[in-house]
């Protein structure tokens, strides 16, 4: 029987039910928002490495089928799963911290279990009774998340022991009601000893003075909504912790013993918060109310927790003692919210502890760069060039739109022309194709038809199989391999980083590809396209070889990072941009260690048959273009 272990929050949203709480690094140097790492996928870390099996479910009450056509500006990074699913960025803090694979039905909204209902009402299964939130909504939902709790997500391909649901929003929200009245039924369904509730609460420093009352008014309302919580997590946004005095406080009021109140304060970093919960006693609390300790583990499990446990104890204690630093500038479209970027973050801290140095990130804005801004804010066009050309290594990440895109170009020139270290991702790949075209191959007027539709040199342009009327669910999207040319052996940096793999597996997200009548002139004059897709038709990685490191894939490889197993292109950046012997000592420890971070069941090749057909999907087809 599966244990379920169900986060909620109150007072306010973005508390961090999913690290706990917006927990701020008070180190200066890289600003790490907490509020999508915490309870949910610290305490299903704490539980993994008792030798427990995790998964994880994030609902999310938006009427929206899934993330993919939100603004980052406004929800933040749209994460991609193996499957193709666009969802919450809190899906990848839990596959990054359980080393978990997930799927697109791990996130439910409400705009998913109404269309189920609704279908399934057209269909004419209820039999003609009449619809209602109760009980059809509920029932779906408890349902939807009965079956995904028991799908294996991780190497052993055996039900998880333990689910962790994360409840986006706030109790007491209107769209939460449904959610909530389902929980409130579905800890009957599945037993009291089954199901247990930590609700993350904020607690408000006034003047050096813990105020309590925002918790007991949220947990009276829990439980006037027919939940009890078994853990209050007390969120403090401050260095200092929660008092004894505040415990007992909580503990009185809100009806649970002294043990059940943690207190989850700001640290220097985000991946001290589960040894914090450790330190407080909530495995334990967990153990006794779930019985997790009559549960029949593995001898093999229960060691490779306790060897999963040392080595996060060991990033850790690592990260307080680096002194050295690197510096990264981010040349980004959406920098005005940094959880645009949550996995591009997250890869570059993975990279930098692996490598042994103090991340320092830098945010510029593309626009800023451009000439425009030097005449409408000459302040901002200088800080932006300052902290360009003083970066160790520079990143483009992904994006849509022809909103500074320029500024993007800028940055690529630069990284190429100084031998600056340079990655660029999905529209960075395309930005790199673009630059190189216009100051390299002589096309002034190179561009992507995204940009400028009649371009005539387009030499990025959009594939034939994308819709051109709906945006929702209808990109390149999900686990796609990339295959190296075979002359890249011996020179190709990114290979060696990848650990000499002939193809390679990372997750896609995008309309736009290379303009197939450009690829011979781009590469005869020096722009080596090194992995193409199965068919050798789509161009997916770059490399330049008289270049430090100047890589760019059309992937996401960011999606894929772990904190013990870093992204393989960002490992490659940070470490470039540390030192040429670190660089060389990771393209050696690569070539020994890397192991793809995927299920071996994910990565096989598509098998082409005559008709066409790819494995029961009609293969891509790239989009003719003549070249002029």
């Amino acid at each position: 029987m599966v244990k379920y272990i169900l986060v909620s929050g109150g007072v306010l949203s973005g508390i961090g039910k999913g690290v706990i709480g917006e927990l701020t690094s008070v180190s200066g140097d890289v600003t790490c928002r907490m509020a999508h790492t915490s309870p949910a996928s610290s305490t299903g870390l704490l539980l993994k490495t008792t030798g427990l099996k995790v998964t994880a479910i994030k609902i999310d009450p938006y009427m929206n089928i899934d993330a993919g056509t939100m603004s980052p500006t406004e929800h933040g990074e749209v994460y991609v799963l193996n499957d193709g699913g666009e969802v919450d960025l809190d899906l990848g803090n839990y596959e990054r911290y359980l080393n978990v694979t997930l799927a697109r039905d791990n996130n439910i909204t409400t705009g998913k279990v109404y269309r189920e209902v609704i279908e399934r009402e057209r269909k004419g299964d209820y039999l003609g009774k009449t619809v209602q939130i109760v009980p059809h909504i509920t029932n779906e939902i408890q349902d939807w998340i009965e079956r995904m709790s028991k799908i294996p997500v991780d190497e052993t391909g055996e039900e998880p022991d333990v689910c962790i649901i994360e409840l986006g929003g706030t109790v007491g929200d209107i769209e939460s009601a449904p959610f909530i009245e389902a929980m409130r039924q579905f800890q009957f369904r599945v037993g009291p000893g089954n199901f247990a509730l930590i609700h993350v609460s904020l607690i408000p420093d006034i003047h050096g003075e813990q105020k309590t009352k925002p918790t007991q008014a949220t947990i009276r309302d829990l439980r006037g909504l027919g939940l009890l919580p078994d853990i209050i997590a007390c969120r403090l946004a401050s260095p200092q912790v929660v008092q004894e005095e505040t415990k007992a406080k909580i503990s009185m009021f809100c009806h649970v013993g002294k043990d059940q109140v943690i207190g989850v304060h700001d640290m220097s970093s985000v991946y001290h918060v589960p040894l914090l919960l450790e330190s407080q006693g909530i495995v334990h609390v967990l153990q006794h109310k779930l019985g997790l300790l009559d549960l029949n583990i593995p001898p093999a499990m229960v060691e490779k927790g306790a060897d999963l446990h040392k080595r996060w104890k060991g990033i850790t204690t690592g990260h307080e003692r680096l002194y050295d630093t690197v510096s990264i500038v981010l040349v980004g479209k959406y920098t005005s919210l940094k959880d645009s970027y949550m996995s591009v973050t997250k890869a570059l801290e993975h990279s930098a502890m692996r490598v042994g140095r103090r991340l320092i990130l830098e945010w510029v804005e593309s626009s800023d760069l451009e000439p425009e801004m030097q005449q409408h804010d000459p302040r901002k066009y200088h800080d932006a060039h300052k902290a360009l050309v003083s970066a160790n290594g520079i990143l483009v990440p992904g994006g849509f739109g022809e909103r500074g895109t320029e500024g993007m170009v800028i940055a690529v020139k630069w990284a190429r022309e100084q031998k600056v270290p340079f990655l660029g991702i999905c529209l960075g790949f395309q930005v790199a194709v673009i630059e190189w075209a216009r100051n390299v191959l002589g096309l002034k007027d190179a561009n992507s038809t995204e940009f400028v539709e009649d371009t005539s040199n387009p030499v990025v342009v959009y594939m034939p199989e994308i819709s051109r009327t709906h945006l929702g669910g209808t990109m390149r999207l999900g686990l796609r391999p990339t295959i190296f040319d075979e002359d890249s052996t011996e020179w190709s940096k990114l290979r060696k980083l990848y650990g000499g793999a002939d193809t390679i597996w990372e997750r896609h997200r995008h309309r736009y590809e290379v303009g197939p009548p450009y690829v011979d002139r781009l590469t005869e004059s020096g722009l080596h396209f090194i992995g193409k897709d199965t068919k050798g038709e789509r161009m997916q990685a770059l490399e330049l070889k008289d270049h430090p490191y100047f890589v760019a894939l059309q992937a996401h490889p960011e999606f894929c990072t772990r904190p013990i197993n870093p992204s393989p292109p960002f490992l490659g950046l940070i470490a470039a941009a540390s030192s040429s012997e670190d660089f060389e000592q990771q393209l050696v420890s690569q070539l020994k260690t890397f192991k793809p971070p995927h299920p071996e069941a994910a990565m096989v090749l598509p098998k082409v048959e005559p008709n066409g057909v790819v494995n029961g999907l009609v293969k891509e087809t790239p989009i003719t273009v003549e070249a002029k």
